[in-house]
């Protein structure tokens, strides 16, 4: 059963959306990276077009991220001060991208700069995540142990204006998160992703953070990018549609949860390796799908809009008569979503505890 949806103007299986987008989210859990690199492409594939994709993803990803992040805040697990310095750049690396966004979508090659993005964005990462994998697939059964370098330095860390954070217990210049929250903040504004991909590698290996603290300070940071990306192309471009970022989130919300118990039960060296040769598939269906396929526009929209019901009439209303209210009440919407999801999960887990005890 097919439903329209009424901002992005097309019908869509809602079953499909919330199986892939639950899978995603299995993905996400397991291995610790954000799956707006995967679900972009994939509604992308499913008909919806890439700018739509961008931003309701964007909205998605909010979502999730305070949920995440909600539960590292009741267990401490995150430092504040450096998610603002990063934020300030995310900030300002958003703006960027939204403007290069404009500019490309006013010259109507946004859809091929999507495209592009993506499919270089997932070779790079999927060559990476193989090469990585099959290296401690082969270390593990050599039984090889590599000692690292405690510390590794490169120019970023000779920046000036240092600053204590005394949660990471570090000395660090300001400019270091500020110039790896801008490039985030960029490839956020054009792919609709969190960036975790980016930042927690970064906040690991640059900035030298305690990794017990990197999850949650993450998805902090992920939070305010993706309010900033919500709300700006929705009140640009009216791109967000409430329907469709209800069945990411559901959809998402669910598969991490299912993906984060499975991480501590398997070991997921192996998998990465799968993992590496999906990405890399989807990065070859995009190249394929930009360069090579025939579209037949007519099959996945529609120049006449159905008769819409009361919900879908007073969205598509609700956005074009007062944009700056919806792009809030879409950010309200995926923040009361992964609030209430954070909470439910821990009801749920201390819940499981109490019984425990009891038996």
């Amino acid at each position: 059963m097919d439903v329209f949806l009424p901002i992005a103007q097309v019908f869509v299986n809602p079953i499909e959306i919330l199986i892939l987008s639950a899978i995603v989210g299995v993905l996400s859990g397991l291995f610790g990276v954000g799956g707006g690199f995967l679900m972009t492409p994939f509604l992308i594939f499913l008909g919806i077009p890439p700018a739509y994709a961008v931003a309701n993803e964007a909205n998605n990803i909010l979502a999730t991220s305070v949920s995440g992040s909600t539960t590292h805040y009741l267990k401490n697990t995150l430092d504040y001060k450096m998610g603002l310095m990063i934020v300030i750049g995310g900030a300002i690396g958003t703006s960027l991208g939204i403007f290069t966004f404009s500019y490309f979508k006013g010259i109507g090659k946004i859809d091929t700069v999507i495209s592009l993005a993506y499919m270089y964005i997932l070779a790079i990462i999927g060559s990476l995540m193989l090469v990585e994998s099959l290296g401690e697939i082969d270390k593990a059964k050599r039984n090889i142990l590599v000692k690292k370098k405690l510390h590794v330095h490169y120019w970023i860390h000779g920046l000036p204006l240092r600053m204590r954070f005394p949660k990471s217990k570090l000395y660090e210049s300001i400019f270091t998160p500020i110039v790896i929250g801008l490039v985030v903040g960029f490839i956020a504004a054009i792919m609709g992703i969190g960036g975790a991909f980016i930042l927690v590698p970064a906040m690991i290996y640059i900035i030298k953070m305690p990794t017990k603290l990197v999850p949650g300070t993450s998805l902090f940071v992920t939070i305010f990018v993706s309010v900033i990306v919500t709300f700006l192309h929705s009140f640009n471009y009216g791109s967000i549609d409430l329907l469709l970022v209800f069945l990411l989130v559901i959809g998402s919300i669910i598969g991490v949860q299912i993906g984060q118990k499975l991480g501590e039960k398997i070991d997921s060296s192996g998998l990465r390796a799968l993992m590496a040769i999906l990405i890399l598939a989807v990065g070859i269906a995009i190249a394929y799908d930009s360069f090579f396929a025939d579209h037949d526009t007519n099959s996945t929209t529609t120049s006449v809009i159905p008769d819409l019901n009361f919900f879908s009439q007073f969205i598509l209303d609700f956005s074009n008569e007062m944009p700056f209210f919806y792009g809030l009440f879409s950010i309200m919407f995926a923040i009361f979503l992964g609030v209430a999801a954070a909470f439910i999960r821990r009801f749920f887990s201390n819940f499981k505890k109490q019984m425990l005890m009891k038996s």
